[in-house]
């Protein structure tokens, strides 16, 4: 039975703590003095000379026996062959106290079934992490300061010197492919069905839209999905205050509900930088279309040069790259023209819309949604290897082992870097961004408004277009919609805690 000791003092109440017990706890003093700890962190004593909060004790519960010796061995020693002072009855702390010993003997004794319990424990958690109830939105960075590098800086900084060290001695920089100009074999048939499956994801949201509603603001950049825009007061556009917060909503566009993100279309990635007097010479592509024919894709509109022999590098200087060649013209300029309307967001509306049944209209549905989930599942393998950089105050993106020094930027303290970007590596959401709206549940009910907002649930653009249109919701996605959250009434939700 474990008993405590205390004798106050002018200063301060002293403990001593002792359990009776066979000598096997006499063999394991530390264990003892762990209990000791977790019993006076779980409890607070007053001083009664000065009634300071030292630790407060239910002394209703102890029976009054004069005090013993000062120190906790000593008086551990004393205590095991002499009843204690203060003898903790049947209270909820001497039980705790008594339970946490035997915890501890357990612990010792029958490790295999803590074991088993810790992996029981891990597989649940395994569980919880794949059915995740709901999730949370990445939070929204701030526009008055730098992205977060998406490699640690100590990395790069450790890489940087052991680029230096190798170009001090003289040794060429070792590079495999891709990142001596060569081909990886493996990933050019990904090229060819990202770029594939680029333009089934285009062509059905072209057609889509012409079955679901999307609305943009024209103050701000939200986008909202639906028959009717909501009601949630978060524009912090133009003339907001004059309209309590509230969207003025327009009929959106393909580019509303995928962002185009495009870049400079580069004949040989490691050839001449794009100046700013020079950069009316390259083509804007986007930037989906430009990394796969970098990784290999053949398109007649836009070459690309493919190297049979590696470049050869000395720290950060290029000192082989097989010389310079001039980019060749094409021969027919009304391909362009066809091949835009395919790649490219901005002529997906020189389409004419076709009239689909309801069944039509849910098999495109789920085929877009595929494609938008194929794409990036294929970018993402291609950002693997290829290099692709992303400013880290705009959204300028650009493929390539280096950015270009075109004077665009006019984000965050532009004018002390003259304009320029500030490059870095480039995440997938940078070159697909989500573009995250609100989900509606029921489109033809009343519009969300801001005082239920709490309880509303976001999903991606294109994936709030497709499930709208009859797509079945992916399992990725559901967390964040929220779909196991009843939406009270305006009464109701008053009466939410």
């Amino acid at each position: 039975m474990g008993h405590l000791e205390i004798s106050p003092t002018q200063c301060r109440p002293q403990i001593n703590i002792c359990i009776e017990s066979s000598d096997s706890l006499r063999r394991r003093p530390g264990e003892l003095i762990s209990a000791f700890m977790a019993a006076i962190s779980a409890v607070a004593f007053v001083s009664p000379s000065h009634n300071s909060p030292f630790l407060r004790f239910p002394f209703s519960n102890l029976e009054r026996i004069p005090p013993a010796t000062p120190t906790l061995h000593d008086s551990c020693n004393s205590c095991i062959n002499n009843p204690s002072p203060f003898r903790i009855s049947k209270t909820p702390l001497g039980r705790w106290f008594h339970a946490s010993s035997l915890a501890m003997d357990r612990s010792n004794s029958g490790r295999h079934t803590h074991d088993g319990r810790e992996s029981q424990h891990l597989s649940n958690k395994k569980v919880y992490r794949r059915h995740r109830q709901n999730v949370d939105l990445p939070p929204v960075l701030p526009k008055n300061k730098k992205k977060p590098f998406p490699i640690p800086i100590q990395k790069m900084l450790q890489l940087s010197r052991q680029d230096k060290k190798l170009a001090e001695k003289g040794i060429e920089k070792p590079l495999k492919p891709p990142k001596n100009g060569l081909l990886v074999p493996e990933l050019i048939p990904v090229a060819y069905e990202v770029l594939d499956y680029w333009k089934v994801l285009i062509r059905g949201l072209s057609q889509l839209m012409n079955v679901v509603t999307v609305y943009g603001c024209s103050k701000c950049p939200e986008v909202h999905v639906g028959p009717v825009g909501h009601q949630i007061q978060g524009c912090h556009g133009t003339g907001s205050e004059q309209r309590r917060n509230y969207h003025s909503w327009v009929k959106g566009s393909i580019n509303d509900v995928l962002i185009p993100i495009e870049s400079y279309h580069l004949f040989d990635p490691f050839g001449r930088r794009i100046k700013h007097e020079t950069r009316f010479n390259y083509d804007r592509i986007p930037a989906v279309v430009e990394l796969c024919i970098q990784a290999g894709a053949d398109l007649p509109e836009y070459p690309s040069r493919r190297r049979t022999s590696p470049i050869r590098m000395l720290g950060k200087k290029v000192i082989d790259r097989g010389g310079y060649m001039e980019e060749p013209k094409p021969q027919c300029p009304e391909d362009y023209m066809s091949l835009l309307v395919e790649l490219d967001t901005y002529g997906a509306k020189l389409e004419q819309p076709l009239l689909l049944s309801a069944d039509k209209t849910r098999k495109l549905a789920e085929t877009t949604l595929k494609a938008y989930s194929t794409v990036r599942r294929g970018v993402r393998q291609l950002m693997k290897e290829y290099s692709v950089k992303a400013c880290g105050y705009c959204s300028e993106v650009h493929v390539g082992p280096w950015g270009h020094n075109v004077k665009l930027c006019g984000a965050f303290k532009h004018q002390w870097r003259d304009g320029k970007h500030g490059w870095q590596d480039a995440t997938l959401d940078e070159v697909i961004p989500h573009n995250y709206v609100w989900h509606v549940c029921d489109p033809n009910g009343p519009p969300l408004r801001t005082a239920l907002r709490r309880y509303y649930g976001k999903a991606p653009a294109v994936v709030e277009v497709c499930v709208q249109a009859g797509a079945e919701i992916p399992e990725s996605y559901k967390p964040m919609m929220r779909l196991d959250i009843i939406v009270p009434d305006s009464e109701e939700a008053r009466l939410v805690a």
